[in-house]
């Protein structure tokens, strides 16, 4: 009772005070009319609260969002389902989903005569253009009396997630090297020498080649084994990140960060698409859930495109090398690189003789903090490392730059040096045009 009476509303107080002053001035004036005015004012808010309190209201929420990953700029349907499972018929429902503000404006609802029994589906879209992960909830109910005297508010505890990824855009196809680095389109055969550790087989399928048959499998497992048309690293793609806060410029959505996200995103799909098994590293290191995003699920590419959605800046100024393993060298690596320091030279030195195939696009980052910003040096520093690099400024179309790649592969090959930098010379050039 006590939480009702707090519960009342402006109307609610109006009447009462009315109706106490009412009494009064009828005590003082002796007018037992005017009593009976002041009983009625005073009597309608406060039996109205006890109504309220004595209430046993048994609602039950069901919220589904679909879908629960979604591209930014893309609309998410929110689905609910009211029910009220209790025997006492309510009054006015007004219901508020609890929405971050990045997803729109908060839905509100009106719902009238809702008796014992009584269901209501009510369905309301939200749409973000910045990625993330964001919770949709919870549910706040007021409940108000027909006369506007009450209005108490109850809250679900539930709530939903929704994860908004990158916007993404589709890149054209281009050579990735050499018939060594394995893709989609042009997977190299297995060798037919070295030792069984050296071959990966599978099970004998009907219409496979005699000569592929593997004998020291076959001896060991009992069954007909047979080479894999290629080597378990042929097909690999590693997507490295650089999401250091250093070696990017610019604010929120139109920062040089979000660009690199979403250029990354852009090309983890299609490299996807092209048959890769895709795994993900940024300066932190490899990301979890994303290691070797297996082929056989190729267009499931749901675990990479939720670790990018999720990505945040690192304050971390020398990139993590713990992922440059022997176990997992060899293949092709994508490199979407910030703003370069002398001090990143060995780690990318490192990075591209772990690598079969080393292509990088690096953003001027400069220039999304000074548009007319000299563009950089570091496109002719990784150049000068083995590395095939293009830069990406403000306004570049991705598609664009990721062909212009693919000419700078074609031009030069891939996985061989070019040319070695003397003793002391990094990344980053001194000239003009140069940042450090």
């Amino acid at each position: 009772m006590r939480e009702a009476l707090a519960a009342l509303t402006v109307r609610g107080r109006a009447f009462l005070a009315a109706g106490v002053t009412a009494i009064t001035c009828a005590i003082v004036l002796g007018q037992p009319m005017l009593t009976r005015v002041g009983v009625l004012l005073a009597v309608v808010p406060l039996a109205t609260a006890f109504v309220i309190a004595r209430g046993r209201y048994r609602l039950a929420l069901v919220r589904q969002v679909s879908p629960e990953l979604v591209a930014a700029g893309q609309p998410a349907r929110v689905q609910l389902a009211l029910t009220n499972e209790g025997r006492t018929p309510t009054g006015v429902l007004l219901l508020e989903d609890q929405v971050p503000y990045v997803l729109g404006t908060r839905p509100r609802f009106v719902l009238e005569g809702i008796g014992h029994g009584w269901r209501r589906h009510v369905t309301y879209q939200v749409r973000s253009d910045v990625r993330g992960r964001f919770e949709i909830g919870p549910m706040t109910v007021r409940v108000s009396d027909p006369f506007g005297m009450v209005e108490l508010g109850r809250a679900f505890r539930t709530t939903s997630s929704l994860t908004v990824t990158p916007r993404t855009v589709p890149l054209p196809t281009i050579p990735l090297g050499g018939a060594r680095t394995g893709s989609g389109d042009n997977r190299p055969r297995a060798f037919a020498t070295g030792s069984a550790e050296d071959v990966t087989v599978r099970e004998y399928r009907h219409g496979d080649e005699l000569r592929r048959v593997h004998w020291p499998s076959s001896a060991r497992t009992g069954e007909l084994m047979v080479r894999r048309e290629e080597q378990p690293w042929q097909s690999r793609a590693t997507l490295f990140l650089d999401n250091r806060i250093t070696a990017h410029r610019g604010q929120g959505i139109a920062s040089s960060l979000e660009a690199a996200v979403s250029l990354t995103a852009s090309i983890a799909l299609h490299l996807s698409q092209r048959g890769f098994t895709v795994r993900l590293v940024t300066a932190s290191g490899e990301e979890p859930g994303t290691t070797w995003h297996f082929r056989e699920a190729e267009l499931n590419t749901a675990p990479l495109l939720e670790a990018l959605a999720v990505v945040q800046p690192t304050s971390r100024s020398v990139i993590d090398t713990a992922w440059l393993t022997e176990a997992n060298q060899g293949g092709l690596l994508v490199a979407v690189l910030g703003h370069l320091d002398d001090v990143d030279t060995p780690v990318l030195r490192r990075m591209h003789h772990h690598a079969v195939t080393s292509l990088a696009i690096a953003l001027d980052v400069a220039a999304w903090a000074t548009p007319l910003a000299p563009a950089s040096g570091a496109v002719a520093g990784l150049s000068r490392h083995g590395w095939r690099a293009v830069s990406l400024r403000p306004g570049d179309r991705f598609e664009n730059v990721w062909q212009e790649l693919g000419r700078q592969v074609s031009r030069g090959g891939v996985g061989t040096m070019t040319g070695t930098a003397p003793a002391g010379v990094g990344l980053v050039g001194r000239g003009a045009g140069a940042t450090s």
